[in-house]
């Protein structure tokens, strides 16, 4: 039973279906796991919903075998390295939450699907005391992310990778300074490609006091927290060298490159099963920060005719 789906229905956790109840669910998915195998929950971001079977993420990225043909449809599962081969591979759980209305409502509906998700890591962890739960959220499933984070024990959260966040700095620094986010190890992926999403967050969502968004990282400011800007190229050749090369940027404006670009979710799947240690990975990743809109405001390239270009080796 590598993939198990569970949705929050309010605040509360359920299985996909509503024909399970979630504590048999989980004792048959826990059991016989090697000690060392990770229990990961994949969180989707904006535009999912739960009640439009067209839309369900559980048909979509967080599917073994996606039913939709989109670019985007990329098996997070499945590229983690949950193929359904033995108990060995660990254990991923597919978590939904209702975000298919616009983004001011699912903004506000991230915080309870966040005691949703609070309350099915807090069950794993009844079952396994021992292990650490990962989480990987894209987008406002950051939100929900952090926002179970803040309410959780010491110890309860292994790995949190944030893919282009949608949720504010101050939110962050508040979960990393709860007892569950103090020995968490926080990856937050960002990009340029990013940078009008994050102005629109920003613009039409934040309140007073919220300040900037997550897309501006937060620096070295926290130990347990390291930006990761994957269209900055020494950030890149430093990935390389790690042995993780991962794809350059190929477009000015995208949502979704920190898991559809070439070599993203491999890098992942070597953080969350121990290939790439943390602490290794950050030591060796550059502090890369660039201006708001460089990507998008960077002179296209051109290939110049040789006359212009001089007779330079091929």
């Amino acid at each position: 039973m590598p993939l198990i789906q569970v949705n929050a229905t309010g605040e509360r956790p359920e299985p996909q279906g509503g024909t399970a109840r979630l504590g048999p669910l989980l004792d048959r998915a826990l059991a016989g796991l090697a000690p060392r195998a990770p229990v990961a929950v994949l969180i989707h971001g904006l535009k999912f919903s739960l009640s439009d079977p067209a839309q369900s993420p559980h048909r979509h990225i967080l599917a073994l075998a996606p039913e939709d043909r989109c670019w985007k449809a990329v098996s997070w599962p499945r590229a983690l390295g949950f193929t359904g081969q033995g108990r060995a591979e660990g254990l991923c759980i597919a978590f939904g939450w209702e975000a298919g209305h616009n983004v001011w409502r699912a903004y506000e509906e991230a915080p309870r699907a966040g005691l949703a998700l609070a309350r099915l890591i807090e069950a794993v962890r009844e079952r396994a005391p021992g292990r650490r739960v990962d989480l990987l959220a894209h987008s406002l499933g950051a939100r929900v992310a952090l926002s179970a984070m803040s309410g959780l024990a010491e110890g309860a959260i292994g790995h949190a990778v944030l893919m282009a966040p949608a949720e504010f700095a101050p939110a962050a620094r508040s979960a990393l300074g709860s007892a569950a986010g103090r020995q968490a190890r926080v990856l937050n992926v960002t990009s340029g490609e990013n940078d009008l999403y994050d102005w629109l967050l920003e613009r039409f969502v934040a309140r007073r006091g919220d300040g900037p968004t997550l897309g501006r990282g937060l620096g070295r400011t926290e130990p347990n927290w390291t930006d990761l800007r994957i269209d900055d190229a020494a950030t890149l050749a430093a990935l390389a060298r790690l042995g993780h090369p991962v794809a350059p940027p190929e477009r000015r404006v995208c949502h979704w490159s920190p898991y559809a670009r070439p070599g993203m979710l491999e890098l992942y799947a070597a953080l969350i099963r121990g290939a790439l240690p943390y602490d290794l990975l950050r030591a060796r990743l550059p502090e890369a920060r660039a201006a708001r809109w460089s990507r998008l405001l960077a002179l296209p390239r051109v290939a110049l005719p040789l006359p212009f270009a001089g007779n330079a080796p091929s």
